[in-house]
């Protein structure tokens, strides 16, 4: 598949210091939801805390459960597949091309449909 997605898992992560090839970024399971994969593109030891990004693959069905993050705002922008995100209630289609503001501490989940989900994630601070 070539999309926005994938050219970000094989892309290249630059900051002052260093040039960092996203191919040699591992990809983790998610420690509390089965079938989510996270990949950290930039973390807080790269931006001082400030932010950090975060490519994010559900499979088909997959789901990432209701949680807050209590001190970081949240963007989603979808680059693949689909599903949906219900936050604080309010159920939010996502479809490429969407993307959503999550406030901190603010209640959400996210379930993809039958293709899965692929998600470029940032955390405002740094999650990571």
């Amino acid at each position: 598949m070539n999309n926005l997605f994938s050219a970000f898992d094989t892309g290249c992560i630059t900051t002052l210091a260093s040039n960092t090839s996203a191919e040699t970024l591992d990809w983790n399971q998610h420690p509390a939801f089965s079938g989510v994969s996270l990949k950290h593109l930039i973390t807080a030891k790269d931006t001082d805390g400030k932010f950090s990004a975060h490519l994010v693959r559900l499979e088909p069905k997959a789901q990432i459960g209701d949680h807050v993050h209590e001190t970081q705002w949240e963007l989603h922008e979808v680059a693949e597949g689909s599903g949906h995100l219900m936050l604080n209630g309010r159920r939010i289609s996502y479809e490429p091309g969407v993307a959503a503001i999550l406030p901190e501490n603010t209640p959400h989940m996210v379930q993809a449909g039958e293709d899965g989900l692929e998600i470029l994630a940032k955390f405002i601070p740094a999650l990571l």
